[in-house]
């Protein structure tokens, strides 16, 4: 016995099948237009400005920054989500040509857990030193979406971005480049969230969705003053016998 389909039900599914299909030509479409706007070159001399952010995630991204920093790009530098373990002496040894601006001109997060960690400490630090423009040190591929959360935490700010192309991530070959694909696609997924995230709500310091999305808050509890190499040996040192 066969079953009839109504034709409300087959308009239905009709709906449905093109909503979807009109949905992932949409993602497609902007995926392609993400992934093909994406710098493939090293950004030039970049212009002045009042300080530098740069966030970690790469080797390469560090040593740029104090490059910038040391021609005098920006007069100060924020170095945004330093492991806890890593202290300006194991920075130094990286970036030979830097001690001098570590001891003078550099300032380290250990806080910022992600991307959104990162644009709330930025904010701390340019509320504490007053600076009205930063230039954006990141990834190529981490640059739009680090923008849109620093443009959402301060938008008084003037940013300069500064993307930083690696050897590694093909973006000019994003089609063919597997490893650039799997790369590039949840990075695009990220910056979809991201947007809808900063049109839902007004300070990322008080997101409800980032902690739901990352699984834990943005920044870590603990003081900054309280988060460093020097802190995280003084924690595992062995405590003194009793009586002694």
């Amino acid at each position: 016995m066969t079953t009839l389909v109504s034709p409300r039900r087959r308009f239905l599914r009709r709906f449905l099948f093109w909503s979807c299909f009109a949905g992932g030509l949409v993602l497609v479409a902007g995926y392609v237009r993400f992934a093909t706007a994406l710098s493939v070159t090293e950004a030039g001399s970049p212009p002045r400005t009042d300080a530098i952010v740069v966030v970690t995630g790469g080797a390469q991204r560090i040593g740029d920054a104090i490059s910038l920093l040391n021609a005098d790009r920006g007069r100060r530098l924020l170095i945004s989500g330093v492991n806890e373990k890593t202290g300006r002496d194991e920075l130094a040894k990286l970036n030979p040509t830097a001690r001098e601006a570590l001891a003078c001109c550099v300032d380290l997060d250990y806080r910022a857990r992600n991307t959104i960690g990162n644009a709330i400490e930025a904010r701390r630090w340019v509320r504490r030193h007053a600076f009205r423009s930063l230039l954006v040190v990141t990834s190529n591929y981490h640059m739009p979406r680090t923008l849109l959360e620093l443009a959402h935490a301060m938008p008084g700010v003037r940013f300069v971005p500064h993307p930083v192309v690696t050897d590694q991530v093909d973006v000019s070959g994003w089609w063919r480049d597997w490893h650039a694909i799997r790369l590039l696609v949840p990075e695009y997924l990220k910056y979809l969230v991201a947007g809808v995230r900063s049109k839902l709500e007004t300070d990322p310091e008080t997101s409800r969705l980032s902690v739901i999305i990352g699984g834990r808050k943005p920044v870590s509890p603990k003081p900054g003053d309280q988060i460093g190499p020097e802190h995280d040996k003084r924690s595992r040192a062995p405590s003194p016998a009793h009586g002694a």
